[in-house]
């Protein structure tokens, strides 16, 4: 529960709570089974503060340079204890130190080549780094994320890996116009997550809406909604050099 304060950004993370809450009520669901994750990408340390004033913990970055400034300039600060970041942005095998020495979370694990390099690089006294695999449930050509088909042979692989815990999927599918749409691909992903604790897989977690779908994703079954837009605003500023390489599709709106 968010309490409203005296700013957009408290204000605007209250009425997302409300949302949450209003969506889980109309699924049938407790509202404590979805969790928001705020994402702060090209927002700065301010912002995340004013957040954290709010209540919220939880940030997604989806640049792993603009992220972890802001991870390492917060905890220099050490006037936000609790927060909990999330690497949200498909991730390029050189870029997967940083996001396992600095990280709590990374959402996008597509390929079992950059879930052995996280492991390696993942400090030993860290906690495990939480994983979700990127699944790309609506085919599209140039989108991130592993097949459907391919899906159950990465996830018992990463499910054995050292220094990771395998949570559960992520996927950002292409928008679609209505509600019944947005939810019938939800679904797809909810389909995949079952079979694969069907399988024996320890999961729990479902990364999947956004600002504009998040009430389809909720009733699809989501654990964990990203919210970019709703909470901070619109973006003023495009990423810095360092984001084409970072991110090839954005993670959250």
């Amino acid at each position: 529960m968010f309490e409203p304060i005296m700013t957009t950004i408290g204000d605007n993370l209250y009425s997302v709570s409300t949302r949450l809450q209003q969506a889980c009520a109309r699924a049938g669901r407790e509202a404590s089974g979805v969790r928001l994750l705020a994402v702060s990408k090209t927002f700065d340390a301010d912002a995340v503060r004013l957040a954290w004033q709010a209540g919220q913990r939880a940030f997604g970055e989806n640049y792993v340079q603009e992220g972890v400034a802001k991870i390492e300039a917060l905890a220099a600060d050490g006037d936000c204890p609790g927060l909990e970041w999330h690497c949200i942005g498909p991730l390029q095998s050189n870029k997967t130190r940083p996001v396992a020495e600095h990280f709590d979370w990374v959402h996008s694990v597509d390929r079992l080549k950059v879930a052995e390099r996280l492991s390696a690089q993942r400090p030993s006294g860290l906690a495990p780094l939480q994983v979700c695999l990127q699944v790309n449930v609506d085919g599209g050509a140039n989108k991130a994320g592993v097949t459907p088909d391919e899906l159950p042979a990465l996830a018992e692989a990463v499910a054995r890996l050292p220094g990771l815990r395998l949570r559960g999927l992520m996927c950002i599918p292409e928008p679609a116009p209505d509600f019944d749409s947005q939810r019938a691909v939800f679904l797809r992903a909810r389909v995949l997550f079952d079979d694969l604790r069907a399988k024996g897989l320890d999961l729990d977690t479902l990364s999947m809406g956004m600002s504009d779908d998040l009430e389809a994703a909720v009733a699809a079954g989501s654990t964990l909604v990203r919210v970019g837009r709703a909470v901070f605003g619109h973006r003023e500023r495009k990423p810095g050099p360092a984001g084409p390489a970072d991110a090839t599709t954005a993670a959250a709106a």
